[in-house]
């Protein structure tokens, strides 16, 4: 009989153990791994901002390269890391550290993604790759393809992948304690970068530290702009190195920053492949060149497996009790989001905070959920037997009402744990066993997500034919399926 755990995990590992098991030095070799007790020398493009954190994911490895178009945003990291070689452009630093570098870490806007990702595979190099992976569908699509082809070590940098609270979640809707789930409801708070933007400044010279040409790659050309008039704005600059977030042509908005996040409990606990359709219900503020300033979106799935249908709702900037968002009945009294890592308690999970909503300057301060109402970074799953919510990145879970949670005792273990989310790639790249958000599972969530970034482009509910990747019912809508890439700078597999 195959198990449960085999049916959910089994896939990913087909074919990833060596012949002499893991762990056989010999084996790990002769496919291109380093035995587990040498270090791995990884390199990492975007050094600044996200880049550094990440690198101080990785610091018990070699940190041997660095790259970054900003060389005053990656003066940190330059600094401590003065050994490691500097470069600009990372496809020099893929050509001429090729025999020093096992891995490589992508922490550039979301734009280049792909093009980087795909770029370090094709050198055999294992890849993290920050969330939400990519910008688009089609490349989501391509890293997906391009890791089953060159069987490499992936890892998208959803860190909640990687949580003990994320795994129960899962585990507690497989033992059906919540029932059939077949609504969902998903929101963050207010971004902390501009949107619903309805005028670009004018040009301004790029600063001499950046190589403005490099920043863009395959996007199109246009001016460097400094900033606007709004104080965040003047300080993040207009694009660089941080506002690019909210822009159609460079990043996803919040579905990309925290959507990403959120939906990772949903994703893994509902299985959920590809959706059906997915349409924006309400925005406010909407912007030929930034994501709205508000919005709910709805993405709709089929039947999978013994799960029906589901629907999943996602408020994105819910700052406030007035505005659109998920109001349970009967549960005015309860906080929907619970405490996170509140599995500590009961001698599961990690002690960590996670890291909640920037708050921009001025913006509205950040406060705990509010009773009756979900706001913030969190999901409520509602099923025909209950409710249970997870909370950001999955970093806690519990049953509503909380009176149910209070003695509810954990339903066996079915999944494998997590060492940790950068120790799960680096164990992969050693030849263990395929990271927890590794491309093959990263790949197919991305692509669905970043179809929401799609529909705010267009009018109306979109209809998706996911095994042709097109949507069957708005033609124009496809041309935002794959980028329009500068000529040189198209990823080929």
């Amino acid at each position: 009989m195959i198990s449960r755990r085999y049916f959910f995990v089994g896939p990913l590992m087909a074919g990833a153990v060596p012949a002499g098991g893991f762990g056989s030095v010999t084996s790990l070799k002769a496919l291109g791994y380093k035995p587990f007790n040498e270090k791995l020398n990884i390199a990492a493009v975007g050094a600044g901002g996200r880049g550094a954190s990440n690198l101080r994911g990785c610091e018990g490895e070699n940190i041997v390269a660095l790259c970054d178009v900003d060389s005053a945003h990656a003066a940190a990291s330059f600094a401590k890391y003065s050994k490691a070689a500097q470069y600009k452009d990372f496809r020099v630093m893929l050509e001429k550290e090729k025999n020093n570098i096992d891995a490589v870490i992508v922490s550039t806007p979301d734009h280049m993604h792909a093009t980087i990702a795909l770029a370090a595979m094709q050198h055999g190099k294992g890849v993290y790759c920050e969330k939400p992976l990519t910008r688009t569908p089609w490349e989501a699509r391509l890293l997906t393809e391009a890791a089953a082809k060159y069987k490499v070590a992936t890892q998208m940098g959803n860190q909640g992948y990687s949580h003990e609270a994320n795994r129960v979640a899962a585990e507690i809707v497989w033992s059906g304690e919540i029932g059939d789930v077949r609504e969902v409801h998903a929101s963050t708070g207010a971004p902390s970068w501009p949107q619903g933007v309805t005028s670009i400044p004018t040009e301004t010279r790029a600063p001499d530290t950046l190589d403005w040409d490099l920043w863009l790659g395959g996007a199109a050309m246009r001016p460097y702009v400094a900033g606007s008039g709004e104080d965040y704005a003047k300080e993040n600059k207009f694009y660089a190195p941080f506002n690019w977030r909210g822009f159609f042509d460079f990043g996803t908005g919040p579905l990309g920053d925290w959507g990403i996040h959120v939906f990772g409990p949903v994703n893994l606990a509902l299985q959920l492949g590809s959706p059906a359709s997915v349409e924006v219900i309400t925005q406010e503020g909407k912007s030929k060149w930034t994501f709205p300033a508000r919005s709910v979106l709805r993405y709709d799935f089929p039947k999978r497996g013994n799960m029906p249908p589901v629907t999943l709702y996602w408020y994105d900037a819910a700052r406030t009790a007035n505005a659109d968002s998920f109001r349970p009945r009967g549960m005015e009294d309860e906080v929907l989001l619970p405490s996170p890592n509140n599995l500590v308690e009961r001698g599961r999970g990690q002690a960590d905070p996670p890291r909640g909503p920037r708050n921009a300057k001025g913006g509205p301060p950040r406060t705990e959920p509010p009773k009756g109402v979900l706001l913030n970074n969190g999901a409520v799953f509602v099923g025909d037997k209950g409710l249970m919510a997870t909370v950001a990145r999955g970093e806690g879970v519990q049953l509503l009402p909380s009176a149910r949670w209070k003695d509810y005792k954990l339903p066996p273990e079915l999944l494998t744990r997590s060492p940790g989310h950068y120790q799960d790639w680096i164990r992969a790249c050693k030849g263990g066993e395929p990271s927890c958000s590794n491309f093959g599972v990263a790949g197919p969530f991305a692509e669905w997500v970043t179809l929401g970034a799609i529909a705010y482009r267009v009018e109306g509910k979109l209809e998706w034919d996911a095994a042709k990747q097109r949507f069957t019912n708005n033609a124009p809508a496809n041309q935002y399926l794959k980028p329009a890439f500068r000529k040189g700078w198209e990823p080929k597999l």
